[in-house]
């Protein structure tokens, strides 16, 4: 079967993204195939710059091992409002659990920073994900064209104490 099913092999590190890595978050979201086709609009001009990484909680997971330090995946969380900005795994990684890896980590961050629930405005083709890792759906976004011109649906993550 493909590696897309495999799981982690290789021990992953999740770090707090810098500057430096913002080239390579800024390809992660360009370059995935799910936003491939009609949705290639939305993240055509997307750039994941060194001040967006300065102003929010962004984390990268890095792979050891065949990956030697290679971004696998990240996310970004926004306090205020409550938010997950963003999540992206790169696609050679997606179906090992870097994902939920991910998730989780952003899960820790948010009770840590005393908050009880957060929002996403989840891209269609990942809604599964968003439900499989434990997030409840509460809406829909309605389009925003030419940005985004397909509603959206809405999610939340209810942070439960340890």
């Amino acid at each position: 079967m493909s590696s897309r099913t495999s799981p982690v092999s290789q021990p992953i590190t999740i770090r707090r993204a810098v500057a430096r890595d913002a080239r390579r978050l800024t390809r992660l979201v360009r370059g995935s195939g799910a936003y491939e086709g009609k949705y290639a609009s939305a993240v055509a001009g997307y750039r994941v710059g060194p001040d967006y990484i300065e102003a929010h909680r962004a984390f990268v997971a890095v792979g050891s091992d065949e990956h030697a330090g290679r971004v696998l995946g990240f996310y970004s969380l926004v306090l205020a409002p409550p938010e997950l900005d963003l999540l992206f795994v790169a696609d050679e990684v997606q179906g090992r659990g870097i994902g939920r890896l991910l998730v989780a980590h952003m899960q820790s961050e948010a009770r840590a920073a005393g908050l009880d629930r957060l929002k996403v405005v989840a891209h269609l083709p990942a809604a599964d994900f968003y439900h499989r890792v434990g997030a409840v759906r509460t809406g829909t976004a309605l389009a925003n064209p030419p940005a985004v011109p397909w509603d959206r649906p809405v999610f939340e993550f209810r942070i439960l104490p340890e």
